[in-house]
């Protein structure tokens, strides 16, 4: 069985909250009772789901499949019955699942006890879900969870930005950069040489243990090493990152954080910081006046600057944005990408958070198949690159760039489901059919048309990929990462709430037209 995939950067929603819900009801029957954190939600009755778990679910089932075991066991049932609950625990637990939800009615009365002891025997956590509460009902709770938790995390994300940047323009930068980091990512941080020597430190001061290990993690990526490296040792998460802007040819510092594993924020707090503290410790005029300018227009935007007013400083008046996802049957660097499209301008994406493994893991490019964003001069031709899968977008000036960025996203998903090299995004002409309606109204047209869906940006995502992918149903699952079924659920519901049949092509023709609308003015999800 291969190994479950990395668990995709949502936050995790504790399985406690959802036992806590009084609504819900539910009850924990088997299995560990703390650190259990809940991705999302998939049902199946099929007697062998792995295939379809993606690992980090919570797996809901009404038992159906037991039946079947039952009836074809004869007189032998309880002793097949047992065998099969213990192997469908097992494989469960092997594809990577966080939980177990056994509905109650209409096929059990109670929980079948073989499944309590072989969720034990395992470590599945197993829970009980009564008969008055849907299946539904579970899967909303863990995604409104999601959602709140990703508000949360946003808005710290937003303030920790400010308040760095706040610091980088204090009197001693380099100082106030490190405490306020320090701060919030709520552990201890520091710059160090590659010989272990520290130039500066903010927060709890930690054990020998974490400190050796700082030491090492700064001279693998001081010495002329990857750009970042990580290291996890018992109750803390340490980062280390190369400071980019020091002069050429000196060896560089590093910035080391020591965090708690189980705060993914804080890893993306401390890249603004190493950002900031490049920039501090080195000089912009060691980097050449294009760098130069970029460093300029990145101090602006931290300071509060709009992209139109930074847009001089890049050097190009059109950028290209592309959005990369490295195959797995492939090794190649994110540098070695960057080489390819000339740009120094990449960085991480919002794919997976990488996984860590005990240990020292050095890290020049994030998880094992990373999404990457980059941005690309106009001018610069875009080709396929090998070992990764790109979506690039029509040429546009900063001031367009977020629209950019979300056509670049669609292009990647479509080339991830048609299984191509790269797709790019075309900006219809100016004698194209939408050209033929002022925008204006073109927009106000979809906003009422689509006001039905106004509501729900999953299934405005949907539908905009369904219509793109002509209508394929595998095809939109793969570039959505959801099931079919999934797919089949949401355009049924997207077809009620419409009041349209999405099986007539005047009709996905005058929608398509709607979304290209809206997403000229705003993402459809």
């Amino acid at each position: 069985m291969p190994p479950p995939l990395p668990p995709p950067s949502t936050p995790p929603v504790p399985l406690a909250t959802l036992l806590a819900r009084t609504d819900l009801g539910l009850r924990q029957l088997a299995g560990p009772r703390e650190g259990v954190a809940i991705h999302w939600v998939h049902t199946s009755e099929m007697a062998d789901p792995v295939p379809y778990l993606l690992g980090g679910e919570m797996l809901l089932t009404a038992g159906v499949h037991l039946a079947e075991v039952r009836r074809d066991a004869g007189q032998e049932a309880a002793a097949a019955l047992d065998g099969y609950l213990d192997g469908y625990a097992a494989r469960t637990v092997a594809a990577g699942a966080a939980a177990l939800g056994f509905g109650i009615a209409p096929v059990h009365d109670t929980v079948p006890r073989a499944l309590v002891a072989a969720c034990d025997r395992h470590g599945l956590p197993l829970v009980e879900v009564p008969a008055g509460t849907p299946f539904t009902a579970v899967e909303s709770a863990v995604w409104q969870a999601v959602t709140e938790a990703r508000h949360r995390e946003l808005t710290r994300l937003s303030e920790a930005q400010r308040a760095l940047a706040a610091a980088a323009a204090r009197p001693d930068p380099a100082t106030a950069v490190l405490r306020a980091l320090a701060r919030h990512v709520h552990g201890w941080t520091a710059l160090l040489a590659p010989d272990g020597a520290e130039h500066g430190s903010a927060g709890p001061r930690p054990d020998p243990a974490v400190r050796a290990a700082a030491g090492r993690l700064a001279r693998v990526v001081g010495a002329g090493g990857p750009s970042s490296a990580t290291d996890t040792l018992p109750g803390t998460s340490l980062s280390a990152y190369a400071l980019t802007g020091r002069a050429r040819g000196s060896r560089a510092r590093a910035l080391v954080v020591a965090a708690d594993p189980h705060d993914p924020p804080a890893h993306a707090i401390a890249g603004v910081a190493a950002v900031l503290l490049s920039l501090i410790t080195g000089p912009a005029t060691e980097q050449g006046p294009v760098a130069a300018g970029h460093a300029a227009a990145l101090v602006h935007l931290l300071l509060g600057a709009r992209p139109a007013e930074v847009a001089p400083l890049l050097g190009a008046p059109l950028w290209t944005v592309v959005h990369a996802e490295r195959r797995r049957d492939t090794t190649q660097s994110a540098s070695s990408l960057a080489a390819a499209l000339g740009t120094p301008l990449v960085a991480r994406g919002d794919g997976p958070e990488p996984g860590t493994a005990a240990g020292t893991r050095t890290a020049p490019d994030p998880g094992p198949f990373p999404t990457l964003r980059a941005l690309v001069p106009a001018a610069q031709e875009i080709t396929a690159h090998p070992g990764w899968t790109l979506g690039v977008s029509a040429p546009a000036p900063v001031a367009e760039l977020p629209a950019a960025d979300r056509h670049a996203a669609s292009a990647l998903r479509r080339a991830l489901a048609g299984h191509a090299s790269l797709v790019r995004h075309r900006t219809p002409g100016p004698h194209s059919i939408t050209s033929l309606v002022a925008p204006a109204d073109a927009h106000q047209h979809a906003q009422a048309l689509l006001a039905p869906l106004a509501d729900s940006p999953a299934l405005l995502t949907t539908l905009h990929h369904w219509l793109s992918l002509h209508g394929s149903w595998d095809r939109t699952a793969t570039a959505l990462g959801i099931h079919r079924n999934t797919v089949r659920q949401r355009i049924t519901r997207i077809a009620g709430l419409l009041d349209t049949d999405l099986d007539d092509p005047d009709v996905r023709m005058e929608l398509w037209f709607a979304l290209r609308s809206l997403d000229r003015g705003a993402a459809p999800g």
